[in-house]
């Protein structure tokens, strides 16, 4: 008797120009993302605020400072993503780079070492092209 059972898979990209340039373009994507909320925040947080300051003003400045703190938590994401790009850039041509986790199904029957068959098992890419399948 045997079951299926799900495993991690993870995906290793071979650092080339192409990969740096995507990575630097989601990053940016990322960025301009967190600007737009921060703008929106902002605005909405004024008239928001305004107008809670003319029923209650103790309510107003609790929410002022939960807004501040959501400001600098975008802040801080966006000083984050900006040390990403400058990572990006440097990684060296043909490293190996971390590209997330798939998930796969493994049978498993009696006699079958568990630890073997869930061990670390990749998937190498470059630019997007499986290169190599490695099972632990």
């Amino acid at each position: 008797m045997s079951i299926t059972i799900r495993r991690s898979v993870a995906v290793q990209a071979i650092v080339t120009e192409k990969l740096k340039e995507e990575l630097k373009a989601e990053l940016q994507e990322a960025i301009e993302t967190t600007q737009h909320r921060i703008e929106q925040m902002d605005s909405q947080g004024r008239r928001f605020l305004a107008d809670l300051q003319r029923t209650d003003l103790t309510q107003a400045m609790g929410a002022r400072r939960q807004i501040e703190a959501e400001r600098r938590r975008h802040e801080a994401l966006l000083q984050d993503l900006r040390r990403q790009i400058e990572e990006a850039e440097k990684l060296e041509l043909g490293a190996e780079y971390p590209r997330g986790n798939l998930e796969s199904v493994v049978e498993v029957a009696e006699g079958d070492d568990l630890f073997k068959k869930l061990g670390a098992s990749q998937i190498v890419i470059k630019d997007g092209v499986v290169i190599e399948v490695r099972e632990a």
